[in-house]
C-alpha cells in the first residue's frame, strides 16, 4: 500500500507521538494561537483526526504581548500508567511546563513548572522515576541536551541538570527525545535549523545518563541534498512503535512553493516514515533516510485511504477543533451561528500585536478555492491571509453611504492598496483563487456572474524565508472599528475548496 506526505497538511509543526493500546496521539505547536497545542488521534498512523485542544482555558498560558511565532514551542506528548501528559515552552516567558489528563477527550489541567532552562522539552518515565528532557547549552555556550529526574507531581527538580550530549556539530540543536529499546538508552534530536538544511540525528547508551555513542550513520535522516524536491526540512520529529510492532518515526517538513523557488508559505507540516532496526541495534528512518513524498509499505501494513479533498463551510467547521484566534480572544465579539459568522470589530488591528476580531483556518493546501459573503455594516470587515503582523494580505469591505471593497497589502514596513471597487447593497461576494505562486482576488456581481479583479499577491511574500518565524499562513475572517461603534459585520455562505 502507498500513502503520500505530508499526512497532516498546513501548519502543524514540531509533531509528537504516543500510543495508548491500539490509538496513537499527537501533538504539535501552535504559537500565538488560540487554542493552543492541536491534538490529534489516529489507529492507523496515516490518517489523524483532530479531537481537540491540549490549551483550552487563558488560565493554562499566558499570550498577552506575544508576538508571532512567540507562546507555544514544540510540545512532547507522553502516555504512562494511565494519563496523558503534554510537556511544552512558552518562549516568550521562557516558562517550561507541562499538564496532564485522564481522558483524552477532555480538559487538561493547569501548569506545572519545571526550573530547567531551553526549550522543546520532553519526558521519559521508566518504572516511578520521572526524566526531564530540553536542549541548551553548556558553560561554554555549545549547544546541548540537558536532562534532570522530576517529581511528576509536583516538576519540582530531584537531581541536578546534566548535559547528556552535544550533537554532531550541527547548529540549533533541539528536538531532544529519550527512549528505551531493548538494552540501550536512545537520545534522538534534530540539527541544522527547521529549514532547508534540518537534519535528524541520534546517539545511544546503556545508562540513561550517558555517555551517548553516536550513530555512525548520522543524519539518519534528511533532506537537505535534495534541491528542488517537493518536501524540504524533514527533521523535528518522535519515534513510536504501533501495536502490530511496526515501527515509525513522525516528524515536520514543509512544502516548497516551486522546484525553483525555495519559499514556504503553508508552514511546518506533518510526514510520517517507517523506521527499521538493523541487526547491530542501530535503526535506520526514512527510504534511503529521506523523506519522500510517497511512501511504499508492505501489504502486511494496512490504513484507511488518504482522501486530501474537502469543502469547508460555516455548517461544518467547529469552534473547538477548527478556528483558530491571535492570542486570547475577546469572545463577546463573536457570534458563530449554524450558517453565518457575526463580528463586532474593535480599535485592535491585524497590524497590531494584540487581540484583533479575527476568526481563522489554517490554509492546507497551495490550490484553494474561497467563495464568501460579506456585509460589512459600519465597519471594515474582511477575508485575510494572515502570516504575522508584518505580512498579511486581506480583502477589505467597508460599509456606509459608498460601500467598496479593495485588496491591501502589507509586506514588512510597506502597506499598499488597490483601488476600491463600488458595490451595491448592504452584501458583496469574494471570490479568491489560491494557487503556489499567487493569490487572486475577485469580487463577484451575484446578478450577473461577473468577476472583478481586485488584484493579485504573490505567495513568497508571505513565506518564511520573507517573513521569517515559525508558523504558517491562516485564512481569517475579521472586523476592525476604529470608533467601537459596537456595530457587527456578518459573514455568509463561506466555502473553502480543494
Amino acid at each position: 500500500m502507498k500513502y503520500q506526505n505530508p499526512v497532516l497538511r498546513g501548519m502543524y509543526p514540531d509533531p509528537s507521538i504516543c500510543r495508548a493500546e491500539d490509538r496513537y496521539y499527537m501533538v504539535c505547536s501552535s504559537f500565538q494561537f488560540f487554542p493552543g497545542v492541536p491534538l490529534f488521534e489516529s489507529t492507523d498512523m496515516i490518517n489523524w483526526n483532530q479531537i481537540g485542544c491540549c490549551i483550552t482555558r487563558p488560565s493554562q498560558i499566558a499570550l498577552d504581548g506575544v508576538r508571532s511565532s512567540g507562546g507555544i514551542f514544540a510540545p512532547t506528548i507522553r502516555y504512562h500508567q494511565g494519563r496523558f501528559y503534554m510537556v511544552t515552552t512558552n518562549d516568550s516567558f521562557s516558562e517550561n511546563f507541562y499538564i496532564y489528563t485522564d481522558d483524552i477527550y477532555g480538559e487538561w489541567s493547569d501548569p506545572i513548572t519545571v526550573e530547567q532552562d531551553g526549550i522543546d522539552p520532553s519526558l521519559f518515565f521508566e518504572g516511578d522515576k520521572s526524566y526531564f528532557i530540553s536542549n541548551g547549552s553548556d558553560e561554554k555556550g555549545v549547544g546541548s541536551v540537558q536532562m534532570c529526574e522530576i517529581d511528576i507531581s509536583t516538576g519540582k527538580k530531584l537531581t541536578e541538570s546534566k548535559i547528556l550530549w552535544q550533537g554532531t556539530g550541527g547548529r540549533f540543536l533541539e528536538a531532544p527525545h529519550v527512549y528505551r529499546f531493548g538494552d540501550y538508552y536512545y537520545l534522538l534530536e534534530a540539527e541544522g535549523g527547521t529549514e532547508y538544511g534540518h537534519m535528524v540525528n541520534y546517539a545511544r547508551s546503556k545508562s540513561i545518563w550517558g555517555p551517548y555513542e553516536a550513530y555512525p550513520g548520522n543524519p539518519v535522516l534528511t533532506n537537505r541534498n535534495l534541491g528542488g524536491y517537493p518536501i524540504q526540512a524533514a527533521g523535528h520529529g518522535d519515534i513510536v512503535e504501533d501495536a502490530k510492532g511496526n515501527w515509525w518515526f513522525a516528524h515536520l517538513a514543509f512544502r516548497q512553493i516551486d522546484k525553483w523557488f525555495t519559499f514556504h508559505h503553508l508552514g511546518r507540516e506533518v510526514c510520517v516514515v517507517p523506521m527499521k532496526w538493523r541487526e547491530d541495534g542501530w535503526f535506520e528512518l526514512g527510504i534511503n533516510g529521506t523523506s519522500p513524498t510517497e511512501v511504499e509499505l508492505p501489504d502486511s501494513i494496512s490504513f484507511a485511504p488518504q482522501n486530501f479533498s474537502y469543502e469547508k463551510t460555516f455548517e461544518n467547521l467547529t469552534r473547538k477543533n477548527d478556528w483558530l484566534f491571535l492570542r486570547h480572544p475577546i469572545m463577546e465579539n463573536y457570534a458563530f451561528a449554524e450558517h453565518s459568522l457575526k463580528l463586532k470589530g474593535t480599535k485592535v488591528t491585524l497590524d497590531d500585536v494584540g487581540t484583533p476580531t479575527f476568526a481563522a483556518i489554517r490554509q492546507t493546501e497551495f490550490h484553494e478555492d474561497i467563495y464568501c459573503d460579506i456585509a460589512p455594516g459600519k465597519q471594515q470587515a474582511g477575508i485575510c491571509f494572515y502570516m504575522d503582523e508584518l505580512h498579511h494580505y486581506e480583502v477589505v469591505a467597508e460599509g456606509g453611504e459608498r460601500p467598496c471593497v479593495y485588496l491591501r497589502q502589507t509586506i514588512g514596513v510597506l502597506s499598499h492598496e488597490n483601488a476600491s471597487v463600488p458595490f451595491t447593497g448592504d452584501c458583496c461576494r469574494i471570490h479568491i483563487v489560491a494557487d503556489n505562486l499567487q493569490y487572486h482576488f475577485y469580487i463577484l456581481d451575484t446578478d450577473t456572474g461577473k468577476e472583478t479583479e481586485l488584484g493579485v499577491a504573490e505567495t513568497r511574500y508571505l513565506s518564511s524565508e520573507v517573513a521569517g518565524g515559525f508558523t504558517g499562513v491562516v485564512m481569517g475572517l475579521f472586523a476592525i472599528d476604529a470608533d467601537e461603534k459596537e456595530a457587527w459585520a456578518e459573514f455568509t455562505n463561506l466555502k473553502v475548496s480543494h
